[in-house]
Order: C-alpha cells, then structure tokens, then sequence
C-alpha cells in the first residue's frame, strides 16, 4: 500500500502536475547514452545499481522458486520457474521506476533552487549544507501539503528498512542454512546479521555527528554494487552449470545478457573504485 501511494504520487507529479514534469526528452537521451564524466557521477551510479539490485537478492531471489508447492516433474518446475521469474521481474520493475522517480524528481525539485513551495503554499527553504535525508520528503511537496509529504515518506522509509533488513536475515539463512550447511537458532542469526549492519553506522555516526549520514548511506550502496560481483559470477556459473542444473541449465540470450551484465557492473565498480576509497577515508577520518 504504501509502494501503491507513493509510486500514484510520483506518478501524478511526472505527468500531471505541470511545475514537476520534467523533460522526456533529455531523460531519454540520458538513459541511452549516460554520461558519468561530472565529479562524483559514477560513484552515485554505482550507488544505485547497489541500492536496487543488492547482492543478498540475488540469493534469496534464487532461493524464493523451492518455496513453492512444486512436484518432482518437468511441468510443474516449468511453472515454478516461470512464476519466481515473473515476481522477480515485476518486483525489479517497479523498484527500478521508484528509484528512477525519486531521482528525476529530486532534480527536477532541488536542483539549481533555494525553496521549494507546498501544494498548501508553504515556503520551505534549503542549501548546500541541508542534509538531503531529511528532506527528501519535498520530492512529494508540489503535492501534498509539506506535513502529509513528511509523514508520508517517514513511514515508507521506515517500512523500506525493515523490509531491506528482513531479506538481508532471510538471504543469511538460505546461505547459511542452504549452502553452507550452518544451523543456527533465528534471534541468534538476526542478531549478528543485523549487529554487523548496524554497528559500523552507529559508530561513525557516534564519531562524527548526525551530518555523516547522507554520506554513509551513500558509501554503503556503493559498498553493495561492489558486492555484486562476489555474488552475481558463483551465481551464473552454478545456474549455467548441465551438471548441477541438468534440463534447467541457462542458455541462449538469458546466458549471455547475464554474463554482459555481470562485466558491465565489475566494470563500473572498478570505474568508481578511487572515488569509493576516497569517499570513505573522508567518512572515517572527516578529512
């Protein structure tokens, strides 16, 4: 419900509202031929690929086809296959289209702007030294009145949290459990996945202060799409593999956009790299 309203929201503002609707034109041109040469433009691409993808995913995405009903039979894993890939692609797509509106969105509000006016036509004023966390909620205030747009967002974000936090547990049981052969009790098993999630943030919050968040939630999704790799070629070798997968074995298209991908996202992570390490000395040190 709460993808459902703000997915209408963004949805109203990119075509309806006539102050946020961007041009389609450059957005277009953009997506086909992207250009990561400003300061910082690949760093925040391979932010995104991180934050959308997340390699933890791709396991509990795999894992996700036994949890259905299925018999030991051609067409009944057919059907399995078919419907995990269908979740999978819908659920991909539209977080794909949120992040993509919040993005355009965010240019489209803040960019080159001072203020931004409420749809109740309440002024609010930001700068360079604003923290962009806490208001990302105006993305949603060309619509909504600047209160209904905060609380809005606040729970969405709280539930995108628990949701991320969720599969991240989920993911570590079907490695641990599924792979690896580890058993482990569940409150032992979400305290040390969580702890070792939410430590390192509360350490470097503790040490320089509230305005190191926007930051460190920016380097952790760079630090995820730097994952990808780790997870993304195991992961195409075992599922491309006749004696493991048999019948099921990918092939074709799927294979080689697959192994593309793979590449593609390997190269962008070393593309980024000096700016990762940069990034994070500044974070750490405050330098």
């Amino acid at each position: 419900m709460l993808v459902a309203t703000i997915g209408t929201c963004y949805f109203i503002e990119l075509f309806v509202l006539p102050q946020t609707i961007p041009n389609f034109m450059e957005m277009g041109h953009a997506l086909i031929r992207p250009s990561l040469r400003g300061a910082g433009m690949a760093y925040l691409a391979v932010g995104i690929i991180g934050a959308t993808v997340m390699p933890h995913n791709l396991y509990l995405h795999s894992a996700l086809v036994q949890s259905r009903k299925l018999q030991r039979n051609a067409r009944s894993i057919r059907g399995a296959i078919f419907y995990n890939t269908l979740d999978t692609t819908v659920s991909l797509t539209i977080a794909f289209l949120i992040n993509a509106a919040i993005l355009v969105l965010a240019a489209v509000v803040f960019y080159g702007k001072a203020s931004v006016t409420a749809a109740d036509g309440q002024v609010i004023t930001f700068g360079d030294d604003s923290d962009w966390i806490r208001i990302a909620y105006l993305t949603l205030a060309p619509l909504l009145n600047a209160t209904a747009a905060s609380i809005l967002f606040a729970v969405a974000l709280l539930a995108s949290g628990q949701s991320s936090t969720i599969t991240g547990t989920l993911a570590g049981q079907v490695v641990m459990e599924g792979f690896m052969h580890w058993k482990l009790s569940p409150w032992v098993r979400r305290l040390i996945t969580r702890g070792l999630a939410i430590v390192p943030a509360i350490f470097i919050i503790g040490i320089r202060g509230e305005g190191s968040v926007n930051d460190l939630l920016t380097l952790s999704q760079v630090i995820l799409a730097l994952q990808l790799p780790f997870a993304m070629f195991p992961l195409l070798h075992f599922t491309s593999s006749r004696s493991r997968m048999g019948e099921w074995a990918s092939r074709g298209l799927l294979l080689i956009i697959s192994w593309v991908s793979a590449f593609l996202i390997t190269g962008m992570d070393l593309y980024g790299l000096p700016e990762l390490l940069k990034s994070a000395w500044k974070i750490i040190t405050g330098a």
